[in-house]
């Protein structure tokens, strides 16, 4: 309905942000501009033909390519090493590709760190206290949290839950950290991609047509740790870690 209604007033081009945002958008109008931004996977999720050459109506700046579901496990058991099963957490209404997207590399650095990898696919809190409670049953439990609309609106609940039931683990954004506790996080700058769009914004209301400007990735990655976290947890976090972090929680 919102979309609906920003799409009547006929603006000359719309930054979204967002796949949900987006998605909504895109429905309304296949002729407004539309740069969007904070979108996993364009492609699949039907924005844009190729990231080189949208073809359409949109385009804009993704903000996280697949192989990071390899790379925050890498992460996760460098500073918990003890780890020997790890969930990947996502809700397939709203992750990438129904949470396929991070799913291959993650299995991947599974295999390659010989940790069992655990889809746990989530709705609710309900099944998000399901899926860490049973992470922290025996030791050896590790979580990672994927960026989609479900984990981020219920972010405290799955940091709590972690914290409860013992569980190490990652967030793709480092305010988790910094404000609910989270242990550790790794992910693009968000803020970053939105100076990035608006140039792109610019080139378009000058003339340029979306399907000129190829979709960008992300350049800037932040890390975030809390030692406070790290120490209830009973880890010691690693110098590699500390080196690397852009934000450390004491």
């Amino acid at each position: 309905m919102l979309a609906k209604e920003l799409v009547d007033l006929r603006p000359d081009v719309i930054l979204s942000n967002s796949t949900s945002v987006t998605a909504a958008l895109q429905r309304e109008t296949q002729s407004i501009p539309i740069v969007f931004a904070v979108v996993s996977d364009p492609v699949g999720a039907g924005f844009v033909a190729s990231l080189s050459r949208p073809g359409g109506n949109i385009t804009g700046f993704i903000t996280s390519e697949a192989s990071l579901g390899g790379k925050w496990l890498e992460l996760l058991t460098e500073i918990a090493p003890g780890i020997k099963r790890a969930a990947i957490m996502f809700d397939p209404d709203t992750a990438a590709g129904g949470g396929s997207y991070y799913l291959r590399a993650f299995e991947g650095a599974a295999q390659s760190l010989r940790v069992k990898p655990v889809a746990a696919p989530v709705h609710s809190d309900a099944e998000s206290e399901t899926a860490i409670t049973s992470l922290g049953q025996e030791p050896g439990g590790g979580l990672v949290v994927v960026p989609d609309a479900f984990t981020l609106v219920h972010r405290l609940k799955v940091v709590l839950l972690a914290a409860r039931s013992n569980v190490p683990a990652i967030y793709p954004w480092n305010f988790v950290v910094a404000r609910y506790g989270g242990l550790l996080s790794y992910g693009p700058d968000n803020g970053d991609l939105f100076l990035r769009a608006a140039p792109y914004v610019d080139r378009i209301l000058r003339g340029t047509k979306p399907a000129d400007l190829p979709v960008q990735l992300p350049t800037k990655f932040k890390m975030a740790i809390n030692l406070k976290t790290a120490k209830v947890l009973g880890l010691t976090v690693p110098q590699s870690i500390l080196l690397r972090a852009d934000e450390v929680i004491e």
